[in-house]
């Protein structure tokens, strides 16, 4: 099942996910809504947040994506057909010093047609818990790097917005400050029965 995708303005996208202790049924149940969201909406990658709960839950998946980039997972480079969609929950993110930064384009299901360049570590490793509870160590660079970095923000309440440049979000203030606007005028609209 397909959940509706939270739009920029609404408060539980600034809010910090709490930690995953009960990895069960509904939870199972709630990742593999968020994986088919993200799919429907043509996604890479989803927070839970953005689907109206804040946990560090979010999902990610780059199976159908042209983008070079490497990964290990535990240690070993298998193919992505046997981890994706991933279910990360609890993650924490490491970057080692001699990183490079780059800048690429972002967008993001919370903000649709809004895009943007943000400068983040090109490589990362990420230590999470799976759906079943089970810990691992995923170290990769590219754009699982960069999804990961921008999904694992949104657990922690912050938006890329936040995070672009002054000079990068200026021409986009008109439209950021025109979806609050829809966001706020929804909010207030009557639920149907």
């Amino acid at each position: 099942m397909s959940l509706p995708i939270v739009r920029y303005n609404t408060p539980i996208l600034h809010k910090k996910g709490a930690r995953v202790t009960a990895f069960d049924p509904a939870l199972a149940k709630l990742a593999a809504e968020m994986v088919t969201t993200m799919h429907d909406a043509h996604g890479i990658g989803l927070a839970a947040q953005q689907i109206g709960r804040a946990v560090q839950l979010c999902v990610v998946d780059l199976r159908e994506v042209e983008a070079e980039f490497t990964w290990t997972l535990d240690g070993k480079r298998l193919p992505l057909e046997l981890f994706m969609p991933l279910t990360i929950t609890n993650p924490e993110v490491s970057v080692a010093r001699s990183v490079d930064r780059e800048i690429h384009e972002e967008g993001c299901l919370s903000f649709p047609e809004i895009r943007g360049d943000i400068e983040r570590p090109a490589a990362i490793s990420v230590k999470y818990q799976d759906g079943h509870g089970v810990p691992h160590t995923l170290a990769c660079d590219g754009l699982l790097a960069r999804c990961i970095q921008h999904e694992v923000d949104h657990l922690n309440g912050v938006l890329f917005i936040d995070r672009m440049d002054k000079k990068v979000r200026a021409p986009l203030d008109e439209a950021i400050k025109a979806l609050a606007k829809t966001t706020r005028e929804a909010s207030k609209q009557p639920v149907s029965p």
